[in-house]
């Protein structure tokens, strides 16, 4: 007996994903959905008749259907969900890749085959839209034969676009070609143009998905003898804790122990209430029994800890040998000896985080799943002494718990976002920002540019010390610092500077302050100067000027000013 196929639907924002999905099982979910991108993974159960009523190929070319029909995983826009997991591998024994055939690989797309090409997860490519290829129409019912009898103009559009994204299949190591070109389906990827709008080619992808689910998946899709599955969702209603699942094996039966992996030890739960997918919506009808692979929804004797994206399977007095499979489930959740704190809403995109984070060379400290608490906070805090470009907590597509203030952060910077590319790329920024601060510090820490105006009519004291008010026109001026006039000569170090009638440590570009200068003068010294500057070295230009990207313009300028005074060219 062989079981339903798992297929998920993935892509890039706005490509597609859910109107396809939409147009197979007749509904309009896309338009419903706010902004029109999927809020929450959603699965759509399509039983074999369906197949049958969709696809007028199978009985053309003679193919028979022998799976239930399939299970399909709709994932959000938003998030790279396509590394859900079970036991061994990736949840989907298939992707559907969704793609723009107009605007071809986006960010998201790459990040999908990433990580399709990480979990060895066969695929196939929609490339959805051509119903917005300019003058498109359709001209037959099958695909091929409409794009044949396009005019020469469309068919060059269509050639333009198409090898453009084989070019760029290629470069992540996929060799791709249309669907009717492919005679080794184990070494190409298949390419089924479509419109999920007009259902332009919907019947090639279904007969696709179909003879490949067959020719080359019926070893996997043999059901086994334990009930296996992956929690998706926890909602909390009122009294009761319901649990959307997915079942990937086996047979689940009402009353039933199952065990649930976590971070510690195992869950154990039985299943007081189990409910089943309706076919093509996202209803649930009551079920005695579930066999797989199918959506449940789920409620348990003990929800306490449980996780999204975790695995379970049927608890038979068997805690050792589960707790092993529950610790090869995890142990993809590998940290290392220093690096950031990460926190993600489930598993699946956990994993998924991790894996995008490692091709970006980001080394990971502490993960978990979850909104972000007071622990994450402590271990990102730690980093501030260590590796301040480490002091961050990354979420993905989570918050920070409810009880925290952000003044509990303190120094530690939170970056959250619902789009892992977008969250990496805020993460690379602010590291590379750290990084520049910290060299700049260093620079800074030998010497300092700053230029000062001094302030007319504001002379405090003319000697013993000379206290007078300036304006820092640019860079920073801190107590210590040696100062020189226009014309190079040495003048004094600022023993103090106050600002606003307090003593302060420096003062930044834009203020006003005043300075005292020991062993000055300052109406023999001072009285005709205008300017002042923080004297430097001809080291220290050198230093400076080889990290000039460090300095703000303002900063190159005036150090382009010491050096015409103190003659460095």
């Amino acid at each position: 007996m062989i079981r339903r196929p798992i297929i998920t639907i993935c892509g890039h924002v706005d490509h597609g994903k859910t109107s396809l999905l939409d147009s197979l099982r007749g509904t309009t979910v896309a338009a419903k959905e706010a902004g029109g991108i999927t809020q929450k993974i959603s699965f759509t159960l399509f039983p074999a008749e369906n197949i049958l009523k969709g696809c007028y190929l199978l009985d053309k070319y003679n193919i028979a259907v022998k799976i239930p029909g399939f299970l399909f995983i709709d994932t959000p826009g938003h998030a790279a969900f396509t590394n859900l997991r079970k036991r061994g591998g990736s949840l989907a024994d298939l992707a559907i890749v969704v793609m723009d055939i107009n605007e071809g690989i986006m960010p998201q797309t790459a990040e999908v085959l990433q990580i399709l090409k990480q979990n060895k997860t066969p695929f196939i490519v929609a490339l959805n839209k051509i119903d917005n290829l300019s003058g498109w129409r359709k001209l037959d019912e099958d695909i091929k034969l409409s794009l044949e009898k396009q005019p020469s103009h469309i068919k060059n559009q269509f050639d333009e676009k198409l090898y453009t994204i084989i070019a760029a299949l290629d470069r992540y190591g996929f060799n791709s070609d249309l669907f009717w070109n492919v005679e080794d389906y184990t070494k190409k990827i298949c390419l089924v143009p479509l419109s999920a709008k007009t259902r332009e080619g919907l019947p090639e992808l279904l007969m696709m998905i179909c003879g490949i689910s067959q020719k080359f998946l019926s070893k996997q899709l043999s059901l086994g003898e334990k009930a296996k599955g992956v929690i998706f969702e926890i909602k909390k209603e009122k009294a009761f804790c319901h649990i959307q699942a997915i079942i990937y094996d086996g047979k689940l039966k009402q009353g039933d122990e199952i065990a649930i992996a976590s971070f510690h030890k195992p869950i154990i739960a039985k299943v007081r209430v189990l409910e089943e997918a309706c076919p093509l919506c996202d209803k649930f009808k009551p079920a005695k029994e579930a066999t797989a692979a199918t959506g449940l929804k789920l409620q348990l004797t003990n929800s306490e800890g449980i996780l999204p994206g975790m695995p379970f399977q049927i608890f038979q007095d068997n805690l050792q040998e589960i707790e092993k499979e529950f610790k090869k489930d995890l142990s993809s959740i590998e940290t290392q000896p220093e690096g950031i704190i990460i926190k993600a809403d489930s598993l699946g995109s956990l994993e998924a985080f991790l894996v995008l984070l490692a091709q970006a060379n980001i080394p990971v400290l502490r993960a978990g799943i979850g909104s972000i608490n007071k622990q994450d906070i402590t271990a990102a805090k730690t980093n501030l002494e260590n590796n301040q470009e480490n002091a961050v907590i990354a979420g993905f597509n989570t918050v920070l718990d409810p009880e925290i203030e952000k003044s509990d952060l303190g120094k530690v910077k939170l970056i959250t976002d619902e789009v892992v590319y977008k969250l990496i790329e805020k993460l690379q920024e602010f590291q590379k920002s750290r990084r520049d601060e910290i060299l700049k510090e260093k620079l800074l820490g030998l010497a300092s540019i700053c230029k000062l105006e001094i302030l007319p009519g504001y002379v405090f004291r003319n000697s013993n010390p000379a206290i007078f008010g300036v304006k820092i026109l640019g860079g920073k001026l801190k107590s210590g610092l040696p100062l020189i006039d226009n014309l190079g000569q040495e003048i004094a170090r600022v023993k103090a500077i106050q600002s606003e009638n307090k003593s302060v440590d420096e003062a930044s570009e834009g203020m006003e302050a005043a300075i005292s200068l020991p062993g000055t003068t300052f109406d023999r010294q001072l009285k005709s100067s205008k300017f002042l500057y923080v004297d430097i070295n001809e080291r220290q230009f050198k230093e400076f000027k080889k990290n000039k990207d460090l300095l703000s313009s303002r900063e190159i300028s005036i150090l382009q000013e010491i050096a015409v005074i103190k003659k460095f060219f």
